[in-house]
C-alpha cells in the first residue's frame, strides 16, 4: 500500500501553496493580477523567502500562477487552483481513510488474539471435562450402608475420599450438584468424579455398614 501523508505531515511551503490556491478560488486574487513579491509573502506568512519560492513553484507546476520576469508572480488560472485544492482534499481524505484502516486493522489483530486466547481456554476446559468424564463412575448405596439417612455434609465424603459427587440418581431422576444438606437414601446412585484411588475409597466407604474409625 502506497504511503499517504497525514494532514499534519504537510510541510509549511505546501500549506502556504494551499492557502494561496484557496484565496484564488475565493477570488481574493483575480486572473492576471500580480500578487505580492516573495519578500512580502515571506513576511505575511512569517517564513523565509526560500519557503515562499518552493510554495510558488508548486503552484507554477500546477498551472495556477506563473512568474513573469520584471513583473513577479501573476495569477494564471482559477480552474487550476480549484484542481490543485481538490487534489489536496483527495490526499487528505485518503490520509484519513488510511488512518481509519490502520485503526481497524489494529482492532482486528486485537480481536484475533482475543479469539485465539478464548479458543485455547475453551479447548483446555473441554479437555479437562473429557478427562473428568473418563473418571466418572456411578456407585449405588446399598440399604445397609451407614450413609443412608445422612446428608452430604455429615458424611464428609469429599474430605474422606478426595472424590466429588456431581449428581445423584434417585427414582429415575438425576439430581445434579446436590445440596450438602441432601440426605442419602438406599438405592441412590452417586455419580462421582475422581482418581481411581478416590473412587475406590468411595466404594469402600459406601459398603461400610458402620463408619469405621479413621
Amino acid at each position: 500500500m502506497a504511503h499517504r501523508k497525514k494532514l499534519a505531515d504537510f510541510s509549511r511551503y505546501e500549506q502556504i501553496a494551499l492557502d494561496l490556491a484557496l484565496r484564488i478560488i475565493r477570488e481574493e486574487y483575480q486572473i492576471g493580477e500580480r500578487i505580492s513579491g516573495r519578500s512580502t509573502l515571506a513576511g505575511r506568512y512569517k517564513v523565509s523567502p526560500e519557503t515562499i519560492r518552493r510554495a510558488v513553484a508548486l503552484l507554477e507546476d500546477a498551472g495556477v500562477v506563473e512568474t513573469v520576469a520584471g513583473t513577479g508572480i501573476v495569477i494564471k488560472s482559477k480552474q487550476a487552483a480549484e484542481d490543485y485544492f481538490q487534489a489536496f482534499q483527495g490526499e487528505k481524505a485518503m490520509a484519513n481513510l488510511q488512518e481509519k484502516l490502520t485503526q481497524l486493522l489494529e482492532e482486528r489483530r486485537r480481536l484475533d488474539q482475543e479469539v485465539e486466547q478464548t479458543v485455547q481456554q475453551m479447548v483446555s476446559y473441554l479437555w479437562g471435562m473429557i478427562n473428568n468424564l473418563q473418571y466418572l463412575e456411578k456407585i449405588e448405596i446399598p440399604a445397609d450402608s451407614w450413609l443412608v439417612g445422612k446428608d452430604l455434609a455429615e458424611t464428609k465424603l469429599r474430605t474422606r475420599t478426595g472424590a466429588t459427587v456431581v449428581s445423584i440418581e434417585r427414582d429415575g431422576e438425576e439430581i445434579y450438584s446436590p445440596s450438602s444438606k441432601m440426605e442419602f437414601k438406599a438405592g441412590d446412585r452417586l455419580s462421582v468424579v475422581g482418581t481411581m484411588q478416590a473412587k475406590d475409597k468411595v466404594r469402600k466407604l459406601v459398603a461400610q455398614k458402620v463408619l469405621e474409625e479413621e
